[in-house]
């Protein structure tokens, strides 16, 4: 006999924006995923994601300029800005040649598989989002600049297409912004393709603050010989779900990724990765870095997937977790699925506390207990962008890091 299920709050209010009755026989059959979707073991959506704010308006022009302004651009970016889930056309920048941008409202998407919880709801709920086309041969080195700010307590969707042609070089930066008291709920996808012998650095930073929810998904598909660098830095939210999901469908194509979640008192921070090498020659290089402290919650979980064609991947995870309080909880899910004979994949986890050989180290030294702590965790998540070329942005990234900790060490 099967029983309806009775839907939470939260589950009601995104059936009544429903825009897709595809995704709302889905949400209303299954409901949002619980521990027992293992996709989402660490993460009980269903009971940890309470209310969902009612969808935004059309955005108050008199104020966006002001709104925006309060926050210091990371870089020298060419930016495009979002806010409350609305592209702001006035205060956008002039794009290069060879960028051509598109805006679309109101996209609708598949819902998905059963597991994708953050596609059905951004297919339930409505989004828009922008076109970006690169075309080939299309090279320079100023960033272009994805601002995503969320400034009232309003549901917003965003679903972005990038498509990267052949024998580009570019940076993109995905940034998703909030003040702190602000329970907004953002959900923002892309869907990234590049394009054969194209170099790209994608970065998300994060910074939403401590009341907001934040669900992201990165769905990357690689060309032949195709180099690309993701780089994400989780430091804020009160519930983040971040994933990267990648196709690596050309042979030679090279993946790094390269991430920090800074997991505050009250927060809960899941990255997972899901990387799919489907094709032979390719190879892939992931290291995440991760400070928890209060009582926050983090989450990794990393899938390499090598398929029986893919003989001569190279695959490497590393997933390296600093404790700093008796109550901080991280858990690491690292999972190699091969069906190659012919391959290298690795991967590693620790969980641990400051060393105390190293503390010893700076104390003798006459430093302070609490800033050699500080310089110590500093120095644990500060190398992981240590080979980033432009110099102003690291030294953005390093900031926020520093404030951070600053505020919650």
């Amino acid at each position: 006999m099967n029983v309806a299920l009775k839907h939470t709050a939260a589950e009601e209010t995104l059936l009544a924006m429903g825009n897709s009755a595809a995704a709302i026989a889905k949400l209303q059959a299954i409901g949002l995923p619980t521990r027992r979707v293992e996709a989402w073991h660490y993460t009980d959506l269903r009971n940890l994601l309470k209310t969902v704010p009612a969808a935004a308006s059309a955005v108050d022009a008199g104020k966006v300029e002001a709104s925006f302004n309060t926050y210091k651009r990371l870089t020298h970016a060419t930016r495009l800005p979002f806010m409350n889930g609305s592209y702001i056309p006035a205060l956008a920048d002039e794009t290069p040649i060879g960028v051509l941008v598109s805006y679309d409202e109101a996209k609708s998407s598949d819902p998905g598989a059963d597991d994708d919880a953050i596609g059905l709801i951004n297919s339930i709920a409505g989004s828009n989002g922008l076109s970006l086309n690169i075309k080939d041969g299309t090279k320079f080195d100023k960033p272009i600049g994805l601002a995503q700010l969320v400034d009232d307590n309003v549901y917003c969707g965003t679903n972005h297409s990038v498509a990267i042609g052949k024998d580009a070089k570019i940076s993109i930066i995905e940034r998703h912004i909030s003040a702190d008291g602000i329970a907004g709920h953002a959900n923002a996808i892309t869907n990234l393709t590049v394009g054969e012998n194209s170099e790209v650095l994608w970065a998300i930073v994060q910074e939403h603050g401590d009341s907001a929810t934040h669900l992201g998904q990165l769905n990357i598909t690689l060309a032949q010989n195709a180099k690309l660098t993701v780089l994400a830095l989780n430091c804020g939210g009160k519930l983040v779900r971040q994933e990267i999901n990648v196709d690596s469908n050309g042979e030679g194509a090279h993946l790094e990724i390269l991430g920090v979640n800074l997991v505050g008192d009250g927060s809960h921070i899941d990255v997972t990765t899901r990387l799919s090498h489907n094709v032979p020659h390719t190879t892939a290089n992931e290291t995440f870095r991760n400070v928890v402290t209060g009582n926050g919650k983090g989450v990794f979980q990393g899938q390499i997937k090598v398929a029986q064609p893919a003989q001569k991947t190279d695959a490497q995870m590393a997933c390296n977790t600093l404790l700093l309080s008796d109550d901080a909880d991280f858990s690491a899910k690292p999972e190699l699925e091969i069906f190659a004979d012919d391959v290298i994949c690795a991967h590693g986890a620790t969980v641990t506390d400051i060393d105390e050989d190293h503390l010893f180290y700076l104390r003798a030294r006459g430093i302070p207990e609490t800033d050699a702590r500080a310089l110590l965790v500093k120095a644990f998540v500060d190398e992981i962008f240590d080979d980033l070329e432009d110099e102003t942005f690291k030294d953005a990234l390093v900031g926020l890091i520093n404030e951070w900790l600053d505020n919650n060490g």
